[in-house]
């Protein structure tokens, strides 16, 4: 007796569908499962036999084999409970119809046979789209998020017993209510709230223009977090086609939540400076999930303290930085994330954070002090366009009651500077994401701003990409000012920004 269902395997945030056989034939009563599966779907031998009992149909006494083709790619996860159940029923007769062969099922199945959450469903609807099969059958509290991959019928279901009696025909579920997209919730933070450092909201206000990533400096209790933490109000809303790469890579890595669809707002990631390299950029043993690098893309990455996390963790942020992704390679094989992030990082300038400190002396050992700023290499310093000093507020500050400018008037100028660069790049792309070539190929120089910038480039000794990202700055302040072209002043305060306020002890603009 034999039958065949389909279900999908999740790599990285790809998922292929996956043909599951079921084969009942002589032997001593047993489940094995071939097709290279990991050891998440071989825990399914020990689910699986309890839910069909409990759901009120039989298991077969017999030997039942359940092959997953193809055999060459790894199979993880919990999701393959459900086909691998249905697999095993239709070949004992006990589902028939040729809805089986029409829909992809995925599901993690309990021991009474409910249908519970399953981690990266939307990866598993976009593949059965994509293999041309009618629809999906999932855990209900997942129908939400399969409901966003459009063009695929989407069946939510509660249970086991359930999915059998639809796949039967013998019921047809209630038709699902159109995917409403949540609104951006109000931010519970604003930049009103924040007292002085003038310099440093406008260099986030550029930060935000133009996708450029951020380095503060300061001492402790200057406001670094809470400026950080503001940068995603000033940050424009995002399109259909970021949204759903956010809710892709949050619903693969488990943390979308039932009932939940679209991720409306950008996502704000904050990590510690424990975190491993595996946690900042992902990986796994097995089951390979998005690291934080990638559940902040579209979004912030925000690294306090940033000299004490791990010299080797840090190093790894060169590629994603670079390239907006990250490639995870294991022994299987390579899975890729996006990671297209704004990056700010806090430092203190020195281990006890009063180096150059007027008010407060520096009590650290001249060798501490080495080892703390060797932390932050001079590449990935170099991938950092924006790096500039927070001082300490002063009394008229601190005792100041007049308010900053609200988040939602900055917001305006840097969505108008957005749309300026997506009309110039025929592309919702911000000036970050320009490679070299084309950095240089839309910058539109003044004379006055050739003239300075070959200067800088003799006096300062830029590296190639530190005269690129000098160019991508100069191109946003442009953009934010409404100038056709880059002009002197733009490109003087580019190079202020990369340039007059490195980490203590580092010279230099490169």
């Amino acid at each position: 007796m034999y039958a065949l269902a389909h279900a999908v395997a999740v790599v990285g945030v790809r998922g292929q569908v996956v043909a599951v056989e079921a084969h009942v034939g002589r032997g001593l009563p047993a489940l094995l499962l071939t097709g290279l599966p990991g050891a998440s779907v071989q825990d399914a031998r020990e689910r699986v036999r309890p839910a069909v009992e409990n759901a009120g149909f039989e298991w077969p006494l017999r030997r039942v084999t359940v092959n997953l083709s193809p055999a060459d790619l790894r199979k993880e996860g919990p999701g393959f409970d459900l086909p691998i159940a249905v697999a095993v029923l239709a070949a004992t007769g006990q589902v028939n119809g040729d809805r089986l062969t029409r829909y992809a099922l995925s599901g993690e199945l309990s021991l009474r046979g409910a249908l519970l959450p399953t981690p990266g469903i939307l990866a598993v609807a976009a593949a059965a789209a994509r293999g041309g099969l009618a629809g999906v059958v999932v855990p209900e509290a997942n129908a939400a998020e399969a409901g966003l991959v459009e063009g695929i019928g989407v069946i939510g279901l509660p249970s086991l017993s359930r999915a059998v009696e639809f796949l039967r025909g013998s019921w047809s579920p209630r038709a699902l209510p159109a995917p409403v997209e949540p609104e951006p919730a109000a931010p519970a933070v604003d930049f009103a709230e924040v007292r002085g450092q003038g310099q440093a909201r406008r260099a986030l206000e550029i930060a935000a223009a133009g996708g450029h990533n951020v380095l503060l400096v300061g001492p402790p209790g200057a406001g670094k977090t809470m400026l950080a933490r503001r940068l995603p109000t000033i940050l424009p809303a995002m399109s259909r086609e970021e949204a759903l790469e956010v809710t892709l890579l949050h619903s693969v890595a488990g943390l979308l939540g039932p009932g939940r669809s679209l991720v409306p707002s950008r996502p704000f990631r904050a990590p510690h400076h424990s975190t491993s390299a595996s946690g900042l950029l992902g990986g796994g043993s097995t089951l390979i999930r998005p690291g934080e690098v990638s559940l902040a893309s579209r979004g912030v990455l925000f690294l306090d303290e940033v000299n004490e996390f791990r010299r080797d963790v840090l190093e790894g942020l060169r590629q994603p930085l670079e390239d907006g992704r990250v490639v995870i390679v294991r022994a299987a094989g390579a899975v890729e994330f996006p990671a297209r992030f704004t990056l700010v990082a806090a430092a203190n300038p020195c281990p006890c954070g009063f180096d150059g400190d007027p008010r407060r002396q520096c009590r650290c050992l001249p060798h501490r002090l080495v080892l703390y700023r060797q932390r932050l290499s001079g590449p990935l310093l170099d991938r950092i366009d924006i790096r500039l000093r927070v001082p300490r507020l002063s009394r008229t500050e601190l005792l100041g009651s007049e308010s900053g400018e609200r988040s939602a008037a900055i917001r305006e100028r840097v969505e108008a500077a957005r749309e300026r660069q997506r009309a110039r790049l025929g592309a919702p792309r911000c000036n970050a994401d320009m490679s070299g070539a084309e950095a240089r190929r839309t910058a539109m120089l003044s004379s006055d701003g050739e003239r300075m910038l070959g200067r800088a480039v003799e006096r300062y000794g830029l590296t190639g990409r530190g005269f690129d990202r000098a160019l991508k700055v100069a191109r946003t302040i442009a953009d934010l000012d409404a100038a056709i072209r880059i002009e002197a002043p733009h490109l003087a305060e580019a190079l202020a920004f990369r340039g007059q306020n490195e980490l203590p002890g580092e010279t230099g603009v490169a």
